[in-house]
């Protein structure tokens, strides 16, 4: 299989040792949405031996505009994003093994697939889940590419365990929007510069040039012409629970996560979200996919049929359904 890869190894940086290297190693990818697919498809034309997908959602149209592994067919068809990834990545290429899993990412689920992971690449919507991954993969001490994307803006970073400052130390450096794609759209082209910057870090672990790893974080914005590398290594604290002298990992205790409770007779579901939420900056972005009526204490609005109403505390009362995961995607839709 040289020929397939020729191109590949002709450059410098990979080479021949450089591809066996990619051939040999295993990636695990979080989220099989825009950048989860655009990633994995990267990596499996590129010759990575073993890939691990995974999601919980379906194909819907509205996928269809970025997320380019899927078709219309798949969509019809409602047919859970990671299997359809598995089939149409296998047909770009047989010979790297894939494997696809169907689930909601936890604390308990995630650790027995990090067992052998060389590399795990951010492609997930929420961060919930990336603050779990946050401690998970400085357990593990696996390195960990985090991209995400909004609008026309995204950014990228990545996170070596041991040296270099977590997601938890670079949030509170430097605030990231907790915009969501629901809430204010997304055009294709940040998908793929979020994408273009994984891939090549990615490349950079997979063949050992560590030496050539990209130590800022890098913003951009698309539209208006925005592009900003930003040197975060003294945002690193060796106060941080997650990666300092002592770590406690606070993401993995049952206490620090996100909570659903069904509210008996009322057809509602509680969230309790474990992050401070700001009403006036959320209430911005909420207005222009719906009407928001606010007060000091809460607001309210009704998303998909569905009225939800928003306390400053960070609990988020879904109405008109008794259902826990309607109620955690619209949560993870508005919030993020």
């Amino acid at each position: 299989m040289k020929n397939r890869y020729s191109r590949q190894i002709l450059y410098t940086y990979v080479g021949e040792k450089g591809q066996e290297k990619i051939g040999g190693k295993h990636v695990l990818v979080l989220g099989c949405g825009a950048l989860g697919t655009a990633n994995s498809e990267s990596l499996v034309r590129g010759g990575i031996g073993k890939l691990t997908v995974i999601d919980r959602d379906y194909v819907e149209e509205s996928n269809l505009q970025r997320q380019q592994l899927f078709t219309e067919e798949d969509c019809i068809n409602e047919l859970p994003k990671a299997v359809v990834a598995k089939k149409h990545l296998q047909q770009i290429n047989s010979t790297v093994d894939i494997r696809a899993h169907v689930m909601d990412a936890t604390a308990a689920n995630l650790p027995p697939l990090l067992q052998d992971v060389d590399l795990v690449i951010d492609a997930t919507d929420n961060f919930d889940i990336r603050f779990l991954m946050n401690d998970l993969i400085h357990q593990y001490q696996v390195p960990w590419i985090v991209g995400s994307c909004v609008g026309s803006t995204g950014m990228s970073f990545t996170i070596l365990p041991g040296e270099t400052p977590c997601l938890r130390c670079l949030l509170d450096a430097t605030p990231i929007s907790g915009a969501t794609c629901d809430s204010v759209g997304i055009i294709a082209p940040a998908v793929q510069m979020v994408v273009a910057h994984q891939q090549a870090e990615a490349l950079k672990l997979l063949v050992e040039d560590y030496s050539a790893l990209r130590s800022n974080l890098v913003t951009f914005d698309l539209w208006n012409n925005f592009y900003h590398s930003i040197d975060i290594k003294r945002a690193k604290k060796g106060s941080c629970p997650t990666c300092g002298e002592y770590p406690s990992y606070p993401s993995l205790n049952y206490e620090s996560q996100t909570k659903m409770e069904v509210l008996c007779g009322r057809n509602t579901v509680q969230v309790r979200a474990k992050r401070k939420i700001y009403l006036d900056e959320l209430a911005n972005r909420l207005r222009k996919i719906s009407a928001v009526k606010q007060n000091e204490f809460l607001l309210s609005l009704t998303y998909q049929g569905y009225r939800v109403v928003i306390f400053q505390d960070g609990r988020f009362l879904i109405h008109g359904t008794d259902s826990t995961d309607v109620a955690r995607n619209i949560y993870y839709q508005l919030v993020g």
